[in-house]
């Protein structure tokens, strides 16, 4: 159709689609999806080729966070029963990330609950940079911390982190309707931070939480001019104990044409495949290979993903390969950018969640392992079943005395 022709061509020269365009992605037909997957992936291949760069995640300090973003299970009031622990030790989250590596992975994200770190934290987290770097050398390291204070992206860029993770999650309209605690523009405020500190930006979205196309555009159109290097794309997780915990709004189809749009609008960025594509892609996880660039490998925060293995074998099944670590993620002239700013070559060769905060002996405070699942939500329509079975709490990995899922 006419409109996939005129967004490849745009995307093949870094142009900007329309608002209209980018909508009417959105409200392409379930009989029309493999025309928009086919369209973006010309686009995905053309920046990134067959790649797929694969991040791990390592919770360094889980649950009991003063924010209240209604998506989050570690959340103020969260009646979730997730594991709940204060800071692992440095060579707890450097094995933790051992195993991550060992999968396959190139980056490391070190995750932390809470609005923002203090600088006793930072000084944690640089320990455990240092920790991880001494035996990974070449592996990259985003931290995600929350709210960063004055100089703290400048101290964590000075102990090895490459980058920053920092989510708008939704549209500056309706964003407080998610969170009341802290603001959209603080999120901005602090992404703009890790990039004039050097560090390389990654702020993405959450989808499924009852927006309209107008909002998901709209934050996708903020992320094009706040211009992350990546941008995770979530699907909302509903876990029981959360106030979104019976959203269940999403189809495959409709995680395809997101996931579309975003290339589309962010034509030669790292798009990640991020939190929830399990339970909603499901089976047509393949297909989003074809749009992102770049999957969470193993499971996530506080939920389980998919087998570590199955990942590998995916990508492979699909025709796909798994980045080296001595190859460049960014298309040259975003590397090249990235590099004269400080921050590295954005990939490699020089040198990825959910809430604002995105080791494996367990802590004393860790909440007992529980079999439980999440009990089941309502769906949107009457004739899809709920897929709330799906949600299983993370019950091994950081935190916890069992092996991680890499």
């Amino acid at each position: 159709m006419d409109l996939l022709n005129t967004l490849v061509e745009k995307g093949l020269r870094r142009e900007t689609p329309t608002r209209e365009e980018a909508l009417a992605v959105l409200a392409t037909s379930d009989d029309e999806v493999l025309d928009v997957v086919a369209a973006a992936g010309k686009v995905r291949r053309a920046w990134f080729g067959r790649r797929v760069k694969l991040n791990y995640l390592v919770n360094l300090k889980s649950g009991l966070c003063p924010e209240d973003c209604s998506y989050c299970s570690q959340r103020l009031g969260s009646k979730s029963e997730i594991l709940k622990y204060t800071w692992l030790k440095p060579e707890q989250a450097a094995a933790a990330a051992g195993a991550g590596v060992a999968g396959g992975a190139k980056r490391v994200c070190l995750v932390a609950s809470g609005r923002g770190p203090t600088d006793r934290d930072v000084e944690r987290v640089s320990q455990t940079i240092a920790a991880i770097k001494e035996e990974h050398q070449d592996v990259e390291i985003c931290a995600c911390l929350g709210l960063l204070s004055q100089g703290q992206a400048e101290r964590l860029k000075d102990a090895g982190a490459n980058a920053y993770n920092h989510n708008l999650n939704t549209s500056e309209a309706t964003y407080g309707d998610i969170t009341t605690t802290h603001t959209y523009a603080d999120r901005v405020s602090t992404v703009q931070q890790a990039q004039a500190a050097g560090m390389s930006a990654c702020s993405g979205l959450i989808a499924g939480m009852g927006e309209s196309d107008a909002d998901l555009v709209d934050v996708v159109f903020s992320l094009r001019e706040l211009d992350p290097d990546s941008v995770p794309v979530n699907f909302l997780i509903p876990i029981e104990g959360t106030p979104l915990a019976g959203d269940w709004n999403l189809t495959p189809q409709r995680c395809l044409r997101i996931l579309a749009m975003v290339r589309f609008v962010c034509p030669d960025v790292e798009v990640r495949l991020a939190g929830g594509r399990e339970i909603h892609l499901r089976s047509l996880q393949p297909l989003a290979l074809h749009l992102a660039n770049s999957i969470f490998l193993g499971d996530y925060l506080t939920t389980e993903g998919q087998a570590g293995k199955d990942d590998l074998a995916m990508i492979a099944d699909a025709g796909f390969e798994v980045e080296g670590a001595d190859t460049t993620t960014l298309p040259a002239h975003r590397a090249d950018a990235l590099a004269a700013a400080g921050a590295g070559c954005g990939g490699h060769g020089g040198e990825g969640g959910g809430c604002g905060p995105c080791g494996d002996a367990a802590p004393a405070d860790a909440v007992p392992a529980q079999a439980t699942a999440a009990a089941p939500g309502a769906g949107p329509v009457a004739s899809e079943r709920s897929h709330a079975d799906l949600v299983a709490v993370r019950r091994r990995g950081a935190g916890t005395d069992l092996p991680p899922n890499a």
